[in-house]
C-alpha cells in the first residue's frame, strides 16, 4: 500500500496514495489505522484524493477509521474527488454517519474546533 503520513500534535493526515481502495489494499490501511489509533493519534483525516474506485473492503476500512476515533477524536474523510468513490458513498448512506469535508484544509479546521469544543466541555464539568 502506499501513502504518505504527516503526523501534527492535534491529528494525523493519511493521504492514500493509491487508485483502487478494494480488497487488495484495504487490509493493510485497516492494520495501519489500528497502528495509529494505538499510538495515540488524537485525529485523523483520511485523504481520498488519488483514490478513484472503493469496493465494499475499502468502505469497511473507512469504517473502521470511523469506529476507531469514535468517542475519543474526530475522523474526517477528505478529498473525494472521483465520482465513482463519491457515488458509493452516497448510495452506502455514509455520508450521513460520516464527517465528509472537501478538502485537507478544512478538515484541519474541523478538528480544531471539535478538539476546542471538547477542552470547553470538559472543563465545564
Amino acid at each position: 500500500m502506499k501513502y504518505t503520513i504527516d503526523k501534527k500534535e492535534r491529528f494525523a493526515v493519511l493521504n492514500l496514495q493509491e487508485e483502487n481502495l478494494n480488497s487488495v489494499v484495504a487490509p493493510s490501511l485497516k492494520s495501519e489505522l489500528v497502528i495509529l489509533s494505538n499510538e495515540g493519534i488524537p485525529n485523523l483525516i483520511l485523504d481520498l484524493s488519488h483514490v478513484k474506485y472503493v469496493d465494499s473492503s475499502g468502505l469497511s476500512a473507512i469504517l473502521t477509521a470511523n469506529r476507531l476515533w469514535k468517542g475519543s477524536g474526530s475522523f474526517v474523510l477528505t478529498g473525494i474527488k472521483h465520482d465513482p468513490v463519491r457515488k458509493l458513498i452516497e448510495i452506502s448512506r455514509l455520508d450521513s454517519v460520516l464527517t465528509i469535508l472537501p478538502t485537507a484544509e478544512e478538515s484541519k479546521d474541523f478538528i480544531f474546533m471539535e478538539d476546542l469544543e471538547r477542552t470547553i466541555k470538559a472543563e465545564g464539568e
